[in-house]
């Protein structure tokens, strides 16, 4: 690909990226050709001396499409583009400026291993940041995840729940929103195991759900009961295990043993 193809389809991408209503898929499509052209230039993944124009475009685009795959729900997709990033933010972060799209993509990151609940990654990967701990809390982009940490830890799960509004960027309450279904779920457990029944206002506000729509739909994939009339669900019950003792040969097993220590006496 000729290098002024690469700078139109460049300038296309940006564009369709930077509207009011980005066009995900032109900008995948865009993409997926910028990235080819940067194979055949050797900017994917640099090496030596490079262009310091060129590679600021690598970079550019590499960060739109970690932030157009956040857009689309696409994780694995995020994850390639950070890990094809980190050459840019770390060999050759003296050499080019700072980009502005550096720490929200550094930020959405740490968010990523707490979902997956990587604590110890999370914590290396903080260490590893080119930012000392008394900027942390200036940094809103690594202030938010570092906050979620914490809460995460003692277990205030309505501030994380809060967070949500308090996001540095748009792309950061997708993360949000998948911590909160890996909560429920905890907290749901912890509903079926304490009681048998539960109103549903009590459980909506347990849950962190506004909605009742929202609510039920997720009783029922729990397979909860509802009764909408009295206003109220049931937890499914999982069957006990009926473990059997064997008393007969307990009993037979410790006469044994007395009679053992008998003879050695």
């Amino acid at each position: 690909m000729a290098q002024r193809q690469l700078g139109e389809l460049y300038q296309q991408l940006q564009r369709a990226f930077n509207s009011n209503a980005s066009d995900l898929n032109k900008c995948g499509a865009l993409l997926a050709q910028l990235k080819i052209g940067l194979i055949e230039a050797g900017l994917l993944l640099p090496q030596g001396n490079p262009n310091k124009e060129d590679l600021v475009v690598a970079r550019d685009i590499l960060e739109i499409g970690a932030f157009w795959s956040i857009r689309t729900r696409d994780v694995p997709s995020f994850d390639r583009y950070f890990a094809q990033l980190q050459t840019f933010y770390t060999d050759y972060s003296s050499l080019l400026p700072p980009s502005k799209r550096e720490f929200p993509i550094r930020g959405l990151n740490l968010i990523r291993l707490l979902t997956q609940n990587r604590i110890a990654d999370f914590h290396t990967t903080l260490e590893s940041l080119p930012i000392r701990a008394d900027e942390i809390a200036d940094n809103p982009y690594i202030s938010h995840p570092v906050n979620l940490e914490r809460w995460l830890m003692e277990g205030s799960y309505s501030k994380v729940w809060n967070a949500r509004e308090e996001a540095p960027a748009e792309e950061y309450k997708f993360f949000v929103d998948s911590l909160m279904g890996t909560i429920r779920n905890e907290i749901a457990s912890c509903e079926e195991a304490a009681y048998e029944s539960l109103p549903l206002r009590d459980a909506a506000t347990l849950l962190f759900f506004t909605k009742q729509s929202d609510l039920l739909r997720f009783a029922e994939q729990r397979k909860w009961q509802v009764n909408l009339v009295a206003g109220s669900l049931t937890f499914a019950k999982k069957d006990e295990e009926k473990l059997e003792i064997p008393k007969q040969k307990l009993i037979a097993a410790s006469l044994a043993y007395a009679r053992e220590l008998e003879q050695i006496v």
